[in-house]
């Protein structure tokens, strides 16, 4: 039988992890997100907080997907839902949606609007899969688990110079 953890205790151990992997310390891990219906990955080192997705302010004449700017402990964000972005349906926002703060590594107040988090995943248990020819830069790279599902890998040095994602007005 899993052991259950709290979300308090779980978040606690996943920011110890993330700081660590943002000192270079310890061992290579990737962080596990749904977006829409889809598994991806970010390395643990490029991915910033997580938080629970707050009220965010909405901005006139921007993208569908751009969901707006959110307050994170006095820090303005600006946020995208990440499964509307890639032409997905709206992220719903609920008790299991979360912000990644993808932006802070690279000098960007930015965050991404996922489904909900699915941990934090070894490489080791993910084989190279076939590259995605016909994806953008940030989302060629896919990797398959043990149990056969394919899941992409977020560059996120590559989104945050996208024009596509940069551009969010009409």
């Amino acid at each position: 039988m899993a052991r259950k953890v709290s979300l308090r205790d779980f978040q606690e151990y996943l920011s110890g992890r993330l700081k660590t992997a943002a000192q270079g310390k310890g061992t290579a891990a990737w962080l596990g997100v749904e977006a829409g219906n889809e598994p991806w990955l970010v390395d643990l080192a490029d991915s910033g907080e997580v938080v629970q997705a707050p009220v965010m302010m909405s901005v006139p004449l921007t993208q569908p997907w751009f969901a707006g700017i959110a307050n994170i402990r006095g820090n303005l964000h600006a946020v995208t839902d990440f499964s509307a972005f890639r032409g997905g349906a709206p992220t719903a926002q609920n008790a299991s949606a979360r912000l990644l703060l993808v932006g802070t590594k690279f000098g960007a107040n930015s965050a991404l609007l996922v489904s909900r988090m699915l941990g934090l995943k070894n490489p080791e248990n993910f084989a190279l899969a076939a590259a995605d020819d016909a994806a953008p830069a940030w989302a060629a790279a896919r990797y398959t688990d043990v149990n056969g599902q394919v899941w992409r890998k977020l560059s996120v040095r590559d989104l945050l110079v996208d024009q596509d994602f940069m551009n969010i007005g009409f």
